[in-house]
């Protein structure tokens, strides 16, 4: 499957400046405020807005360039679109609605195949206004992918829907990627939604390109923060379910082979590899293992960088065990009291609340193999762009 590559310029209607890439099942996220382009640059990759200045190619095939004239009809570029509002036909079933979408010969029974791939087959046979808002998303869904797609496009999909169902799709999609190998690229304006289902990110401000890259890093950089100055910061961990204490209620998350991470009891089974997010305000940092305390989790690490944020505070990077990085947001007093410094031997102190939150924004990332359901090692990765799951 083709890297989708797309650099648009425009100063008018809507100002674009923006060039990026994202790679065959790779999910990049487009973040910003309302008005800065993120839509804008998905309908000119889909064909149904265009740039005064650009190029939109999958691989070698080229889709819009201004500069040669081509402009490829937007039913010729196999893209499948999920829009906000869905955009179902309110007098066709599901299975209907999918089946337009299909240009195979076989129409009735692909649908019904893609129906049963985001879990609808039951109910093929009603039309949107009998279905609830996640079952009409399914639908759009189940119909983008029905067109059988070389990129998925996905404008804010999961905000007509209340957060117990967000929280149900975003697990849905993450499971659903196992068998996407075309690039997808989801706009958002919800960081926190991005950093649960994207390898990578975009944020952009009255459509410039502000920053790019490893979610952690990009919401690292001054210049985003200002962008969005509510938002909360914290790291994303690729993990490994080690197992369950059901004395306790807690599941076992590996972290790295000689760190473990403890979280509220969740229905994963052994093996599977998760993506937990913890915020850095729920992070404290000490110089040595502390004993007398209630924190169950305790992870010995290394201090990489220390980054002024304000007057106050101070942002910690820490290194857990080999490669895995953990941010901490501290008081510039606590920094300068324990004299922090790269290179610094700490202990990381992750506290109670963030697990409940953990739990929260886990993402079951990759399949199990038999032999890790069974309770043995597993050699299952993170998909894309994202690190790999730690073993």
């Amino acid at each position: 499957m083709p890297q989708l590559t797309v650099r648009l310029r425009q100063t008018a209607p809507i100002p674009l400046d923006a060039e990026f890439a994202c790679a065959p099942g790779e999910l990049l996220a487009l973040v910003g405020p309302s008005g800065s382009g993120k839509t804008t640059i998905l309908r000119v990759i889909a064909g149904l807005a265009r740039s005064r200045e650009g190029r939109v190619a999958m691989g070698d095939d080229v889709w819009f360039d201004t500069q040669t004239g081509i402009d490829v009809p937007p039913q010729q570029r196999r893209v499948g679109f999920v829009f906000q509002n869905y955009a179902l036909f309110p007098h066709l079933t599901a299975l209907q609605n999918v089946a337009v979408a299909s240009s195979r010969a076989d129409a009735a029974a692909h649908a019904r195949e893609v129906l049963a791939r985001v879990r609808l087959e039951a109910l093929a046979g009603r039309r949107p206004a009998h279905l609830s808002g996640g079952q009409q998303q399914r639908v759009a869904l189940a119909g983008a992918l029905a067109r059988e797609p070389l990129a998925l496009l996905l404008d804010e999909p999961f905000s007509a829907v209340d957060q117990a169902v967000r929280q149900d799709l975003y697990q849905e999609l993450a499971e659903l990627r196992g068998g996407l190998a075309m690039p997808i690229v989801l706009v958002t304006h919800d960081l926190q939604e991005a950093q649960r289902l994207a390898d990578r990110i975009v944020v952009l401000d009255t459509g410039r390109v502000v920053a790019a890259g490893a979610i952690d890093d990009v919401l690292a950089q001054p210049a985003v923060a200002r962008l969005m100055p509510g938002m909360d910061v914290g790291s994303v961990l690729h993990c490994r379910v080690r197992g369950h204490e059901e004395r306790y209620g807690l599941t076992l998350l590996e972290v790295d082979s000689d760190c473990v991470l403890r979280v509220p009891r969740v229905d994963v089974p052994v093996g599977a590899a998760v993506r937990v997010r913890i915020p850095a305000r729920d992070v404290a940092l000490a110089l040595s293992s502390p004993i007398d305390v209630s924190t169950l989790n305790r992870l010995p690490g290394e201090v990489l960088r220390l980054d002024s944020l304000d007057a106050t505070h101070v942002d910690a990077q820490v290194r857990i065990g080999a490669s895995v990085r953990l941010r901490a947001r501290l008081t510039r007093e606590s920094a300068e009291r324990l004299a922090l410094a790269p290179g610094l031997p700490v202990w990381c102190l992750i506290k109670s609340v963030a697990l409940d939150r953990a739990t929260m924004l886990m993402t079951v990332e990759g399949a199990v193999s038999p032999a890790a359901a069974a309770g043995g090692p597993s050699t299952g990765a993170a998909r894309g762009g994202s690190p790999p799951a730690v073993r």
